[in-house]
């Protein structure tokens, strides 16, 4: 499955932020590293489902399908606060470190507010652009640092004939890279040991920013200040995990991604005053938490994944059993009708003839590439 990873610095609602995408109840509280071991847990990143399009009702075996939205798991990972200088060892740096290469992008989860330090202590008016710029560098310094270790025999053995970007990547093969992302980094050129790792970082390990507390005033400077220069995602984890424990007990009919709720019983006191805030300052202002926005961007935008959905009936579009649309697979963009058969099983891609194309009704073959929302029948031998 699909790993990401949640990141930032001690006290930045990472753990709010993953306990709302998963229902998993974490420790949270505001002080320093309050999570010491990952947190894993299954989460959804969501897409309009096909079933409308070909105007059948699905039934899902994977994920689920709400108000026309498919949901498809991903595993998200919750590691750590960083602090600076983590990768010399400080606060749980080379422990976080670690965890988080694990995983194919990165969700900074970073506080607005300007509340709290680069410690994660509190305070009053500190700048939340440094998180940003010290994030990206602790990652980077830590990667050069693995490149260092072996740098020396790197360099003999590309002198010798060997490929500098094959060696890279063996060097780096623990941490989830890519070899043809390293192979473009070599062929581009770069300058110097840290530009390298910085490159590699970026190719390899895409953060998307998650701007979370906007509920507080400072926060909503702040983001009016940032939007400016970054690409970042307003959020409220809190407000995020409120509707969704909501919905888990019945009380309101909440889709994660949605701008609003319909309440389904009468809701009085503390509960209804804190949903009416919810509506009011964040769901009509800025049109959701922005907790389903940013998993939709990391995995559909920074990692370029696209939803195909493989059936074994091309005439109901549903498995052996009638199960109509019971799977929706993540891909990457330009994966093949063979990788899609893989992807089901061994077994089905080493016996694959071909495939069907169930929406435009036709034949491919192996090397044909997919298509976001494909719906796709593999042929094999018996």
């Amino acid at each position: 499955m699909l790993k990401v990873g949640i990141v930032g610095k001690p006290s930045s609602g990472k753990s709010t932020f993953f306990s709302a995408a998963t229902l998993v109840d974490v420790p949270r509280a505001a002080y320093p590293f309050t999570t010491i071991k990952p947190n894993v847990g299954v989460s959804y990143v969501s897409k309009p489902c096909v079933d409308r399009e070909l105007n059948v009702k699905c039934k899902p075996k994977n994920g689920k399908c709400e108000n026309g939205m498919r949901f498809i798991p991903i595993t998200l990972v919750d590691v750590a606060g960083l602090v600076p200088d983590a990768h010399l060892g400080k606060g749980l740096g080379n422990q976080f470190l670690s965890d988080l290469m694990e995983a194919s992008a990165l969700i900074h989860v970073l506080d607005l507010s300007g509340m709290t330090n680069e410690k994660g202590e509190a305070c009053e008016g500190y700048d939340p652009e440094k998180d940003i710029e010290f994030l990206e560098k602790e990652i980077d310094f830590w990667i050069e640092g693995m490149l260092e270790k072996k740098w020396k025999e790197i360099e003999r053995k590309s002198k010798m004939g060997f490929k500098l970007y094959e060696l890279l990547y063996k060097q780096l093969s623990g941490l989830g890279m890519k070899e043809e992302l390293i192979r473009e980094i070599v062929e581009e050129g770069y300058e110097g040991l840290y530009e390298l790792a910085r490159r590699i970082r970026e190719k390899n390990k895409p953060i998307v920013l998650a701007g979370n507390k906007i509920d507080l005033p400072s926060a909503q400077e702040n983001f009016k200040r940032l939007k400016k220069k970054y690409d970042i995602i307003p959020v409220c984890a809190e407000a995020e995990l409120a509707l969704r424990r909501a919905n888990a007990d019945g009380l309101i009919r909440y889709v994660p991604g949605a701008s609003g709720f319909e309440y389904l019983k009468e809701v009085s006191g503390k509960q209804k005053k804190a949903l009416e805030f919810i509506k009011e300052k964040i769901l009509d202002v800025y049109g959701s938490t922005g907790v389903q926005q940013v998993l939709n961007k990391v995995v559909f935008e920074s990692l370029g994944y696209i939803v195909v959905y493989p059936v074994e009936d091309r005439n109901h579009f549903s498995d052996k059993k009638g199960n109509v649309l019971p799977d929706a697979y993540l891909m990457e963009r330009g994966s093949t009708a063979i990788d899609l058969a893989y992807k089901i099983h061994s077994d089905i891609g080493e016996k694959f003839i071909a495939a069907f194309d169930c929406k435009k009704k036709m034949k491919i073959g192996r090397e044909h590439r997919l298509s976001d929302g494909d719906v796709i029948q593999i042929l094999t031998r018996h």
